[in-house]
């Protein structure tokens, strides 16, 4: 309860120097006439619920030293001026609150500037390449911000923090930047302790003098070795690498660290043994899901044996040779080198059509195989688009393989991290109702341009979009004849299966972040298959750290009318927020109605539309092309008893319910995906029940 306002007479009192009223609950605006407090030293306003533009006449109080607004709703942009009309500011903090514009280059100017803090709001780039001047600067947080330009250098501005030789922690996490790291990052402050770059698409190797720093580097696209000399330090190290592409062994001098309190290598691409003993010795400290190359470790990690290394069978050495050849008919020596010559000959050809073949099966296509499979990616082979790729129909030749071919649309900001989050969780699961990957490209195209792609198995009824939502009179009658609803149940079955799989049997629960019918292909037997994992997320298996908790931060993951409505504000990603979507879907697959249809508006939506209607007309608002299906199932309606419309009616009662409760607007009142996988399972065999009665009578 918002106990009142910041009355505007305290701007009267010309002599206040200190102003702390943080942690009041306090809401409204902010009074233009604090502006007149001309001896102000201190401004303390966080953790309240202000409203509004900051009035500028508060950045006009050249006496200011200490600026804390955090934990607001506070919103407006940060003056261009504003390290001129602050030269002595110490301290500027406006975490959790919606400011947007850009960070001023003249905040350079507050030289006895000792921490800026702007998380989590709407700041976007470029990032100023003049921050070097602020040499007494401790803290720099510029997390959860859009950043990033999707320019090569958006990273570029680190050299200048060499200068900073005060600067002890550095938060760049989710800022969206890329580009190659700085190896001026080795040279940052002696006294930095932690360094935040989780969570952007900064692709190069890990820097070797970097060793000493707390370091969370996690979901970007890190190549090469892990650099031996990382964790060298006397200092409650955590080394956060997972979701990246680090290949080769894990450097057995890790062990060695005993000032290593953290380490997780996960969902990389790293291969060979894994040592035994120092920070290895743990499981609930060293982590290494989705390195399917890796070996050996502590039987907890689960890991597979490594291969004992093979005995080489002894060659004939040159002097017996010559022994045999003085000793034996130079006939049978010769016969002898003749059949051993023809043995060779067979193996080796045997062998090279084993290994050819086996290349062949997985090598990585060219963007010229593919230009060709697509006939020049026409649009008649389009089969569906995206923010950050099209889907195109191709035909790979030799074999005439039919595939479906997803280019990256290369130029998309935040592209080339979706590319790398779908290759990253699809190389991590199996299951029955995916999407079968076949290979991938990563090339150039005819101009020279990078070139992504993902060539998935072609599935050929298309997505369940077109035939929920006809887009001509053909699909329209595809979907009339075909779409039944014992296989609109199966199919939302089949996608509560694969929720159920990749929140609870994956090991580290993987978020898919984007259900919805577009992103659900239907097989030749009419088996949905969920693809896109573009914006999928990893939870993070690491207890007690909160910012390990993957956030939806700045962007909002997913699609209109399906995304969960915590992401709208912030909230962590969460398997509920995918539940939240399926029972969306599921609304959606036994309505036929679009959740952003012209019908649903901010206070009427597709969830209250189908609560409304469960207590007295559910039949009502049931896709009528099921109901024109149903009445021609042999007399389903016509010449069934009471009793079976009933059971029927209660049927889709189960079922919007179970679609309601998944999109409740609070999460902890959602069902978890066990039990409407369950529930849905017990509503099919009580529906075929109910048909098998209705036909035999």
């Amino acid at each position: 309860m918002t106990l009142g306002s910041i009355p505007p007479s305290l701007g009267k009192i010309s002599s206040l120097r200190i102003l702390s009223i943080s942690r009041n609950n306090l809401g409204g605006n902010i009074p233009a006439e604090i502006g007149r407090l001309s001896n102000l030293h201190v401004l303390e306003q966080s953790s309240n619920k202000l409203l509004g533009a900051v009035p500028p006449q508060l950045y006009n109080i050249s006496t200011l030293r200490i600026f804390s607004i955090t934990n607001n709703l506070l919103s407006g942009r940060i003056p261009a001026t504003v390290g001129l009309t602050l030269p002595n500011l110490t301290l500027f903090s406006a975490d959790l609150n919606q400011f947007f514009g850009s960070i001023p280059t003249t905040l350079a100017n507050a030289l006895g500037l000792i921490k800026f803090s702007i998380e989590d709001n709407s700041i976007t780039g470029p990032i100023p390449q003049n921050l070097g001047r602020l040499q007494e600067l401790q803290v720099l947080h510029f997390g959860h911000n859009p950043l990033g330009t999707g320019k090569a250098n958006d990273i570029s501005f680190i050299s200048s923090l060499t200068n900073c030789t005060n600067l002890q922690i550095l938060s760049l996490s989710r800022i969206q930047i890329g580009g190659i790291l700085p190896t001026a990052i080795a040279n940052l402050s002696t006294k930095l302790t932690s360094l935040w770059l989780n969570d952007n698409i900064i692709s190069s190797s890990l820097p070797s003098g970097i060793g000493n720093l707390e370091l969370y580097l996690s979901n970007n696209s890190f190549t090469g070795e892990i650099p031996s000399t990382i964790g060298d330090s006397s200092e409650l190290q955590i080394l956060v690498l997972e979701q990246n592409m680090l290949t080769g062994q894990i450097p057995a001098s890790l062990a060695k660290l005993n000032f290593i309190s953290t380490l997780n290598l996960s969902y990389n691409m790293l291969e060979g043994e894994v040592p035994m003993d120092g920070i290895f010795a743990n499981s609930s400290t060293f982590l290494a899901l989705g390195n399917g190359k890796l070996c050996g470790g502590i039987k907890a990690l689960n890991l597979s044996s490594c291969p004992k290394p093979t005995k080489k069978k002894a060659k004939l050495s040159t002097p017996i040779v010559i022994v045999i050849a003085i000793t034996i008919p130079l006939a049978i020596v010769l016969l002898l080198i003749f059949a051993y010559a023809i043995h060779r000959l067979r193996s080796s050809k045997q062998q090279l059509s084993f290994s050819s073949a086996a290349e062949k099966q997985n090598q990585k296509l060219s963007h010229a195989e593919l230009y060709d499979s697509t006939n020049d990616f026409s649009s008649e082979n389009l089969i569906g688009e995206g923010k950050y790729g099209s889907v195109y129909k191709g035909v790979l030749k030799p074999g005439e393989q039919m595939v479906a071919v997803k280019v990256l649309k290369i130029h998309q900001h935040g592209a080339h991290k979706s590319f790398l989050a779908e290759c990253v969780a699809l190389r991590n699961i199996r299951h029955r109702n995916l999407v079968k990957i076949i290979t991938s490209c990563s090339s150039l195209d005819f101009k020279h341009n990078d070139f992504k792609a993902l060539i998935f198995k072609y599935v050929p009824n298309g997505i369940l979009e077109n035939w929920l939502h006809p887009r001509s009179a053909e699909e329209e009658g595809q979907s009339l004849m075909k779409l039944q609803l014992i296989q609109r149940l199966n199919i939302a079955i089949d996608v509560a299966s694969v929720l159920d799989y990749l929140h609870n049997h994956c090991g580290t629960p993987i978020i898919h972040c984007d259900i919805k019918p577009s992103n659900i292909f239907l097989g030749d037997d009419f088996r949905a298959l969920v693809s896109d994992f573009g914006l999928a997320k990893f939870l993070s298996s690491i207890k007690g750290k909160s910012h390990q908790h993957q956030s939806s931060s700045v962007a909002i993951r997913g699609t209109v009318g399906y995304v969960a409505p915590e992401y709208g504000m912030g909230g962590e990603v969460s398997t509920q927020g995918d539940v939240y979507s399926y029972g969306i879907l599921l609304l959606e697959l036994f309505t036929g109605k679009r959740p952003t249809d012209s019908m649903f508006t901010e206070d009427f939506s597709l969830h209250s539309y189908v609560k409304t209607a469960l207590s007295h007309q559910v039949m009502e608002i049931v896709d009528p092309k099921i109901s024109m299906e149903a009445e021609s199932i042999a007399g389903m309606i016509t010449n069934t008893s009471k009793g079976s419309i009933i059971s029927q009616e209660k049927c889709y009662l189960s079922m919007f319910w179970i679609g309601v409760s998944c999109s409740a607007k609070i999460k902890r009142d959602r069902m978890n995906i066990k039990d409407v996988l369950s529930g849905l399972q017990a509503i099919r065999n009580e529906f075929i029940r109910v048909i098998n009665e209705s036909q035999m009578r």
